[in-house]
């Protein structure tokens, strides 16, 4: 594998960042998840807009424009041969001091990684997922706002902990309200009455690309589409839950917090969606030549 590295494709064994980047020493840096499908990258530019948004968003000038960029990931899928499978795009802060004053790093590392990923078993996506309601508070929009896609993801990797301890796959995280937010990785969605809610982004969550892929496809389809701050009990109730994610795309929820969510298999809109998904991602996209 050859990996992106400040400009240049490099042995995976020589893509190297200092101890003393910022991004290690403090998570302070930003990142994106993007897929491929079918030799074309999915949704390229809008990953490119948000990673840049992120890197203003904490004061993170990224040394090199948003096309250029764009080029970089097409060049590294191609030289990997990564067709169908995941891109991870990463800007950190760059080499700095033990203080956490950001502004004496002076260059940001630039890396992209282009291999495979496998979230769930294809089961799952059959069957469907059981998951919880973790005690890991989402973060305050005014301490770490999620809207940043931020290296540190300590608040979710606290969540995914109570996750596995739960022996399940993944975890619902509340909001500072006790409102619903978003899983570990994901968005999520239920159905009630035929039409398609979702939290909004003030709940506190990242607004995914996958999550506004699907609602679009889903408004297309004649479905109704709102955000809506919802609680435990709205899940319970719902007619159908999944979750939406570039790693896991759609996958159905058929139980949580041990409550059967409609009759504990896979809806017939969440299938209807998956399908139309499934469909969209294979025709269009950036090529990957």
């Amino acid at each position: 594998m050859k990996i992106y590295l400040n400009g240049k494709l490099v042995p995976e064994s020589a893509a190297k960042v200092s101890v003393f980047d910022h991004g290690l020493l403090y998570g302070d840096g930003v990142f994106e998840g993007i897929r491929s499908y079918s030799g074309r990258v999915f949704m390229l530019k809008e990953h490119v807009d948000r990673l840049y948004r992120s890197a203003k968003a904490i004061a993170l000038d990224i040394p090199m424009t948003k096309q250029a960029m764009a080029t970089a990931v097409i060049k590294t899928c191609k030289t990997n041969n990564t067709t169908d499978g995941y891109i991870r795009l990463v800007v950190t802060r760059g080499v700095g001091t033990l203080g956490l004053n950001p502004f004496n790093c002076k260059t940001p590392q630039i890396i992209i990684i282009a291999g495979n990923i496998q979230l769930y078993p294809e089961k799952l996506y059959k069957n469907g997922l059981s998951i919880i309601t973790v005690g890991t508070v989402r973060n305050h929009p005014e301490a770490v706002n999620p809207s940043i896609k931020s290296l540190n993801y300590l608040n979710n990797i606290l969540a995914k902990i109570e996750a596995i301890n739960g022996n399940v796959e993944e975890a619902i995280m509340l909001n500072h309200n006790g409102y619903v937010s978003e899983a570990t990785g994901d968005n999520i969605f239920l159905v009630q009455g035929g039409a398609l809610v979702t939290p909004p982004v003030y709940a506190g969550i990242l607004e995914g690309i996958t999550r506004d892929v699907v609602m679009q496809l889903a408004s297309d389809a004649g479905y109704e589409v709102r955000e809506t701050m919802m609680n435990r009990y709205d899940l319970y109730n719902a007619d159908e839950v999944f979750l939406t994610g570039t790693a896991a795309e759609l996958i159905p929820v058929v139980d949580i917090d041990k409550r059967a969510i409609g009759n504990g298999k896979p809806g017939k809109v969440t299938k209807d969606l998956a399908a139309r998904f499934k469909k969209f991602v294979n025709t269009v996209g950036e090529p990957i030549g």
